[in-house]
């Protein structure tokens, strides 16, 4: 299913209204969803455009890849900050800080900085869907994936899926942890290689 940009960032600006690290990074509800919007348009632009862009559930499930090549760092956009941001530009720049270098660089990756399910079709499959789809083919491309878990909540899910935790969480401050998590491709036989 091929889905509007516009339609992708208002599915994961929903699913991550009360996402952990969301509300840390825009703590006030009622900018929340403009900063969110502003801060997931061009990640879902440039996956979109190297066809990377993921949908399940008619468009109520949305996964944002970005192939990385080695040497490429994590989550810069190389744009000038929107003035949406501007309020919350100390908490977007530590944050950046913290997580930035635990990005892998030496290798060559599949990166997914957001995979998010509208709140009323959560629950049903969907983002595992979106998960399992794409790590298959990872797998056959040999090609490791990288993450960010946002919440408690999520990491389970990830390691279902054969993500194991890089190191110790990042802690924001007075603010949710960060588990940075990674991959390996899986061969034929079913193991990691």
């Amino acid at each position: 299913m091929v889905i509007e940009r516009k339609d992708a960032v208002a599915v994961l600006v929903s699913a991550f209204q009360d996402d952990p690290l969301s509300r840390w990074l825009f703590p006030d509800d009622a900018t929340r969803p403009a900063a969110t919007a502003r801060l997931f348009e061009p990640f879902v632009a440039r996956s979109a455009e190297v066809g990377e862009l993921a949908v399940a559930g008619g468009g109520a499930a949305v996964a944002v890849w970005l192939p990385h090549a080695a040497g490429e760092s994590g989550m810069d956009t190389g744009d000038e900050p929107p003035p949406e941001f501007l309020p919350y530009l100390a908490r977007l720049r530590h944050f950046a800080e913290l997580v930035g270098p635990l990005h892998p660089h030496g290798r060559a990756h599949l990166y997914l900085p957001f995979l998010g399910v509208a709140p009323g079709e959560q629950g049903r499959g969907l983002g595992a869907a979106l998960l399992a789809d794409r790590l298959a083919l990872a797998d056959e491309q040999g090609l490791p994936v990288y993450l960010e878990a946002s919440s408690a909540r999520s990491r389970p899910l990830y390691e279902r899926h054969g993500f194991r935790g890089t190191g110790e969480p990042v802690t924001l401050p007075d603010g949710p942890r960060i588990w940075p998590m990674w991959r390996e491709p899986v061969t034929d036989q079913g193991e990691q290689r």
